[in-house]
């Protein structure tokens, strides 16, 4: 049977998404690859009423509450291609299914680029973080390390005065002149210039003059780009942030292409659960205007 809506991405804004469409009584279909952004995080913080429950606990029950409307359906797997065109999309999968609906929502998420150094990708959303207002608070006013990345590094680095004491090290992924240098002193951060060797331990950073600096917790900006290449394959428009690479969408979420429409960290900046589920709720609702008022 055509569905109203194809969703590609079950994470929180796709969810979300999918929630508006359901309570409208559409025929909504969700393809997920079960990789969430925040996979490797223990807990969630900072959206209301799930304050410090675990990220997949979150999830998994959002998915239990969309289960019980009988119109949604949630698959697991990768899309690989859409074709069509507004009310006649399909949707290719890796297991050669074809599924056929008259709006694509891309709810796809991000890639993150983090900077190339031994240990920090195993520690990434656990004691290296880029939200404060996501891990912030339970560092306890600790010490913080924020490595330099590019020309967010900076404003990372004087936003996080307020959780911390701050030290922030460049490794020469960027230079800092005279005006920015002291504007970091003025906001009481520390400057440590030496490169970094690796990082050990829970968030303790070795420079490569043999020194060690130990930290309650590690910050790094990284770059993003969509995770999936249907947005580029498909035709969207994308546009340059702070953050990186998202797709461009008006103020309905719709995309450059008529009847995609996308939301969540792909298409939204800054990141954060909650952000992501806020825009993937406003997503649902243009959707079903959409389709109520084709226009």
């Amino acid at each position: 049977m055509d569905q109203d809506v194809i969703i590609i991405g079950g994470s929180y804004a796709g969810m979300a998404a999918a929630l508006q469409l359901a309570r409208a009584r559409r025929r909504v279909t969700i393809v997920d690859a079960g990789r969430r952004r925040n996979r490797t995080a223990n807990h969630s913080h900072g959206f209301l009423s799930r304050d410090g429950a675990g990220a997949a606990e979150i999830a998994l029950e959002a998915r239990r509450q969309l289960e019980a409307y009988q119109t949604i359906s949630i698959l697991t797997g990768n899309a690989t291609a859409v074709s069509g065109e507004r009310d006649r999309f399909v949707v290719e999968c890796a297991d050669g299914a074809h599924h056929t609906g008259r709006r694509v929502i891309l709810a796809t998420g991000v890639r993150d680029h983090l900077p190339a150094i031994d240990g920090m990708v195993e520690r990434w959303g656990r004691s290296i973080f880029h939200c404060p207002y996501c891990h912030g608070y339970e560092l306890n006013r600790g010490r913080i390390g924020v490595i330099g990345s590019g020309a967010m590094s900076t404003h990372q680095a004087e936003l996080l005065t307020e959780w911390g004491a701050v030290t922030f090290l460049p490794n020469d992924a960027l230079t800092l002149d005279p005006e920015t240098c002291d504007r970091l002193v003025q906001r009481g951060v520390n400057i440590e210039t030496a490169g970094i060797s690796r990082i050990a331990g829970q968030a303790d950073v070795e420079l490569r003059d043999g020194r060690k600096l130990s930290f309650s917790g590690l910050f790094v900006a990284p770059r993003v780009e969509p995770a999936s290449d249907l947005p580029v394959a498909l035709g969207c428009a994308l546009q340059e942030t702070p953050m990186g690479t998202q797709i461009k969408t008006d103020a309905s979420k719709e995309t450059s292409i008529p009847g995609v429409f996308a939301c969540g960290d792909v298409a939204l900046a800054p990141h954060s659960v909650s952000l992501a589920v806020a825009d993937g709720a406003m997503a649902g609702a243009q959707v079903h205007r959409s389709l109520v008022w084709p226009g």
